[in-house]
């Protein structure tokens, strides 16, 4: 099969050559070893899974990682590591010389941020996108809902007889196994398989702690935990709201995507494209591939770029919005080949709430036959054409 280039590559190699070491986050399976290995062979490679590296790392740093430039895997395993790698990155460590791995970011960048503030780049990489299978003649270019029903783990792109139920329920359960209990004390990993799979039919959706506590059976707190612990493992991402000076009017809960629509509507039970559109959760599912889609551009375009969804009380919502300079790039996600003129609301709305001029694009990412510009400068996107920036 074709070679999957990741978009990544080009701002890895960017900051290689500025800073002496680079971090790469993102979620397990996503493919961040192979992306460093390929892009420098030359490394040696360490992976902290092992317990007898990772005690090593803690201990004797200096017999691990020796002399030359090195690749160290799972650095979240080994939290004192970074600060040792402080001591040899002001000694005159050259660009590029340490690069890491995480995927546990809570662990992973709350040492790397203490230690090597200012010397090291941090980098996310997520699932395969549809413009990298694309690029590689793997997505179909009429339609992207494949990318739904497989998911954007690059094994299953890679092995295409790999079945997704295989795949994904050994995932969930390394993943129960693994992340989960190094990261929270859970009484029972079945209790929190099911907190996964009731937060899944929430993707794309308002996250009410009270509601999945009632559903789930657990305490509030419990779920505020077993939430963050999702975030810290990049399975999934709390969009905020955006506020500007409309006070209690405004939308206050974060909405709640999983980072891989795939893995969510496995979880939802959805195992085929007849599924996929007979589904009620069809359109929450397309919008969690949007989100995935800005969340990947973002992190090689521009990262750190702010991105919210709006939504004041009694009035439509915008699911993305987008800092542009000064102004704001808006977006909806549709499932429709032609939006309905429902489809605006949100962008009149928000229009309303502060003006035209602070509006510089507005998007609706859906599937048209073709691209297009409405008379009123509505974009109509398909999912490959949707451009970020203004």
């Amino acid at each position: 099969m074709a070679e999957i280039q990741r978009h990544l590559a080009s701002r890895l190699d960017e900051a290689a050559r500025y800073f002496p070491a680079v971090f790469v986050g993102g979620c397990r399976q996503a493919g961040k070893t192979t992306l460093l290995r390929q892009a420098y062979p030359s490394h040696r490679y360490i992976t902290l899974d092992l317990p007898s590296a990772a005690e090593q790392a803690e201990h004797r740093p200096d017999d691990l990682l020796g002399s030359g430039p090195v690749l160290i895997d799972e650095v979240q395993y080994a939290p004192s590591l970074p600060r040792h790698l402080k001591l040899r990155i002001d000694a005159g460590a050259a660009p590029g010389t340490f690069l890491m791995t995480g995927s546990q970011v809570l662990p992973s960048l709350s040492s790397i941020s203490e230690s090597l503030a200012g010397r090291c780049a941090l980098l996310s990489l997520h699932t395969l996108g549809y413009g990298e299978l694309r690029d590689a003649g793997l997505a179909d270019d009429a339609d992207p809902l494949s990318l739904i029903v497989r998911g954007g783990y690059p094994k299953l792109w890679a092995e295409p007889a790999l079945p997704t139920d295989l795949f994904f329920s050994s995932y969930l359960a390394t993943y129960l196994e693994r992340d989960v209990r190094s990261l929270v004390k859970v009484g029972s990993l079945r209790d929190f398989e099911r907190f996964v799979r009731a937060l899944a039919a929430r993707t794309g959706c308002l996250l009410s702690y009270a509601e999945l506590s009632r559903d789930v059976g657990a305490a509030v707190s419990t779920i505020r935990e077993w939430t963050s612990v999702l975030v810290a493992s990049h399975i999934v991402t709390l969009l905020e709201p955006y506020h500007r000076s409309l006070g209690k009017r405004l939308v206050k809960s974060p909405k709640v995507y999983f980072d891989d629509a795939g893995f969510a509507a496995w979880l939802c039970g959805i195992r085929t494209r007849q599924q996929l559109l007979a589904s009620p959760m069809l359109g929450a599912l397309w919008e969690t591939l949007v989100h995935g889609e800005l969340r990947r551009n973002l992190a090689v375009r521009s990262p750190g770029t702010p991105l919210w969804f709006w939504a004041a009380h009694g009035s439509a919502e915008v699911d993305f919005v987008l800092e542009a300079g000064a102004r704001f790039h808006l977006l909806e996600a549709k499932v429709a080949s032609q939006p309905g003129a429902d489809a605006t609301r949100g962008f009149a709305a928000f229009e309303r709430a502060y003006g035209a001029e602070a509006i510089v694009r507005k998007t609706i990412v859906c599937r048209p036959a073709q691209s297009h510009v409405t008379a009123d400068g509505v974009e109509v996107s398909t999912l490959e054409d949707t451009h970020l920036g203004g």
